[in-house]
């Protein structure tokens, strides 16, 4: 970390400092303002919610049930409790109370001339189109399937998103004027790139399921790939399953395919992991939700054969393993302490995804790496061909919605450069806006008083209830009345505590009334020495220290340490001459509309 001293106070010009500060919105890939409409939720304002959501994420009812939450294992909350504010949940009430028909979309510029065809209908080729279709580019989508959304459709299960959240949102975008043509699966790059489009954009997922290479895997027609076997279920090709089913793999698709199985008649599901839990990759609430619903979780077990009797599946033998671990919580060795057979009529596969791009030639100058994934610029998302883009799965793997809506938006700005010739790599930063909230002496515009409320639970389906149909949603939402208790439990974290070292007199009231000790005035001196001057400890080093020019008085500086802040605003409302003040920050995020462009693009038909 960079060494300050008295002549190097923290540049808080920089938007990343008070950025940083917005745990969430920091996390967040999208960098959702999460504070900003978590207050407007506060307000009843769910419509102004809901748009504020969509400019950044295009998808608030789809990802406020179903998005991976990056934001919340950031939340400043759970540094003073065990559980973050529910903003995913949050997220979704906006769009539960929003009348759609009063959604302001962007308008639409007349056409431009240029074509960009994208392969795959799903988040990241939605996310493009949001961008790319009010600067009037036509945008050409062909989906393999007869309807849209990727992977959000094929693979979530609708007892946790259902379709019509799908169809209203993606509706929207397709309503802006995509030109979608299901049913056609794009079969060679080499014919679409002789077609004459402007630019093309791959946001055909990751669509090939994991394989387990084991004896008998092709003795029965009871092993299923995970996502094969979700698709089939959700366009109503399979529609039961044997009462005992091994889930082989412990991802959040796992976490859907087990539940699922309950849905089509199993009684007994078991979920085999081959390490121990602290390795799962599913979300802590995927492991909740499924355990809820007597999911069994067997750690430990390594799948070795599939048991064939009479040319049958009877079950599958497991090698029982052992881990030692290093201090740091590392697998150091693994040990095989004998084996076990479980017993089942089914087992669905569910250890990952990989990109499968046989129709992409490979004398095109798209080059691949050793695992057959596209070389693509992780800032651009240009491949190695000039005007052909990669986003989501398709791009980096197996991730999550909100990743792929981002690299929508990102690859939008880049094609939009690339069309008028401009150099895509020449991106505008990020900007910010800071304006006080101050209202009156000791009245600021948002709730700063600390709110002691433990988490409320969401409300869902009774267990008894939930497996009488496939398709009924477990989870209800909150209720305003509830989303009213829980968002007074968000710290106000983009109100940032701005400091003016001239106005200050080192009177030292703000140190004595902030309850979290975060404030210290001291002589100057490097970071790593600072941190060891403070009122408390500084021991979180992901956040800076934000430390001021030489005071007036004195000479000496103001230290705050970000990290223990809860952003309460009692030292702005002691201080006696406004040297601190609380401001609301935004984040100004570029889009593709936001650049700047050479020339104009002549106008079609002209």
């Amino acid at each position: 970390m960079q060494k300050k001293t008295v002549s190097q106070p923290t540049d808080t010009t920089n938007p990343d400092y008070y950025h940083r500060v917005v745990d969430c919105q920091w996390a967040c890939p999208a960098h959702t303002d999460v504070p900003g409409y978590i207050r407007l939720i506060a307000q009843g304002e769910y419509s102004d919610a809901y748009q504020l959501n969509r400019h950044s994420n295009i998808f608030p009812g789809i990802l406020g049930r179903v998005c991976d939450r990056p934001c919340e294992p950031a939340c400043r909350r759970s540094r003073i409790e065990d559980k973050p504010v529910a903003i995913c949940r949050l997220k979704r009430i906006a769009a539960d109370l929003t009348d759609m028909n009063d959604v302001q979309l962007p308008e639409i510029a007349p056409a431009n001339g240029k074509r960009i065809a994208c392969v795959g209908a799903g988040c990241a080729s939605l996310a493009l189109a949001n961008d790319l279709l009010p600067l009037g580019y036509e945008v050409v989508i062909f989906e393999a399937l007869d309807r849209s959304g990727g992977l959000m459709r094929t693979n979530i299960p609708s007892f946790r998103l259902p379709p019509e959240v799908l169809d209203q949102e993606i509706g929207m975008i397709i309503g802006m004027g995509a030109d979608i043509h299901f049913d056609h699966p794009v079969e060679s790059m080499k014919t679409l790139l002789e077609e004459g489009y402007d630019a093309i954009f791959v946001g055909s997922g990751a669509p090939k399921g994991k394989n387990l290479e084991l004896p008998g895997r092709y003795d029965s027609d009871r092993i299923h790939i995970g996502i094969d076997w979700l698709e089939s279920v959700a366009f109503e090709h399979t529609e039961s399953i044997g009462e005992r089913v091994l889930i082989i793999g412990v991802g959040n698709t796992a976490m859907d395919c087990c539940r699922t199985s309950l849905r089509l008649g199993s009684t007994d599901v078991k979920v085999m992991a081959r390490k121990p839990r602290a390795f799962f990759k599913a979300s802590d609430w995927e492991l909740e939700d499924a355990e809820e619903e007597n999911v069994e979780i067997i750690v430990n077990h390594s799948p070795k054969a599939f048991v064939i009797e009479d040319g049958k599946l009877a079950g599958m033998i497991f090698e029982l393993m052992e881990y030692q671990l290093d201090s740091a919580g590392r697998i150091e060795s693994s040990t095989v302490t004998g084996e076990t057979m479980i017993p089942c009529d089914d087992v669905v596969l569910a250890i990952g995804q990989d990109n499968a791009f046989p129709w992409i030639e490979r004398d095109q100058g798209i080059e691949f790496d050793q695992w057959e994934v596209p070389v693509v610029d992780p800032v651009t998302h240009q491949g190695t061909r000039a005007g052909v883009f990669f986003g989501g799965d398709a791009a980096f793997g197996p991730k999550n919605i909100i990743w792929a809506v981002e690299h929508g938006h990102q690859a939008a700005i880049s094609i939009h450069k690339y069309c008028h010739g401009e150099d895509i790599t020449d991106r505008l930063p990020m900007g910010m806006n800071l304006n006080s909230a101050k209202m009156g002496i000791h009245e600021w515009s948002f709730s700063n008083s600390y709110d002691s409320g433990k988490r409320i639970p969401v409300p869902q389906v009774q267990l008894s209830e939930r497996f009488k149909q496939l398709n009924i949603e477990v989870e209800l939402g909150f209720s305003p009345e509830l989303a009213a208790e829980e968002v007074e439990r968000c710290l106000n974290c983009d109100l940032q505590t701005v400091f003016t070292e001239n106005l200050c007199i080192e009177c030292d009231a703000c140190i004595d009334v902030c309850p979290v000790k975060c404030l210290t005035i001291t002589e100057a001196g490097t970071e790593d020495d600072l941190r060891t001057r403070l009122s408390a400890p500084a021991e979180n080093l992901e956040q800076g220290l934000l430390i001021s020019g030489a005071l007036p008085q004195t000479g000496r500086v103001m230290i705050k340490d970000e990290d223990l802040c809860v952003h309460c605003s009692l030292c702005a409302e002691r201080c006696p001459t406004a040297a601190w003040d609380m401001q609301k920050f935004t984040l100004l995020k570029p889009c593709a509309g936001d650049e700047s462009v050479s020339e104009p693009i002549r106008q079609s038909g002209a």
